[in-house]
């Protein structure tokens, strides 16, 4: 008769706790930032309230700025920051479902944040039609992709640097 090393209860409680620290590592930082963009998404960061910043910063860099370059830039920067927060979230993503582990890259598993991704996206576009200062736009849900696209590129292509 062999001995347990181990009560039955206790690697229950550690498989548990496992998967608990699991989810802090992968799904929090996931979990955050999701909370993050739904922020951006608030009247603080329309349009509107972004202007006399973007403006005040422009004009001090650039004194002889007209209206019309301030306007462009202007649009320029929200659209950036539109694809950054959607690249951090499909980077974010892109460590989330590889886990750790040491597998090659996978498809199945780009194909899942993307489609989070747009998800994401969509919902935060309709959640911004309920904010009075800000539209919801078609346009916005494909820069968005675009940032977790161009995230799931840069993954793949460091993944397959560090395979050589």
């Amino acid at each position: 008769m062999k001995k347990r090393l181990c009560p039955k209860g206790v690697k229950v409680r550690m498989i548990f706790y496992r998967n608990i620290a699991k989810y802090w590592k992968y799904w929090l930082p996931v979990t955050l930032w999701m909370g993050f963009i739904y922020w951006m998404s608030t009247d603080t960061f329309s349009s509107q309230n972004t202007f006399p910043w973007v403006e005040t910063l422009l004009r001090f860099l650039v004194p002889k700025i007209s209206f019309q370059e301030l306007v462009f830039l202007h649009t320029l920067i929200r659209k950036t920051a539109h694809v950054t927060e959607y690249f951090v979230f499909g980077l974010l993503l892109f460590r989330t479902f590889r886990g750790g582990s040491a597998s090659s890259w996978s498809w199945r598993q780009r194909l899942f944040a993307l489609i989070i991704v747009v998800l994401w996206a969509a919902s935060d576009e309709f959640h911004q039609s309920f904010v009075s200062s800000r539209t919801a736009s078609a346009v916005d849900v494909a820069v968005d992709t675009a940032g977790g696209i161009l995230a799931q590129c840069v993954a793949f292509l460091w993944h397959r640097g560090r395979k050589k």
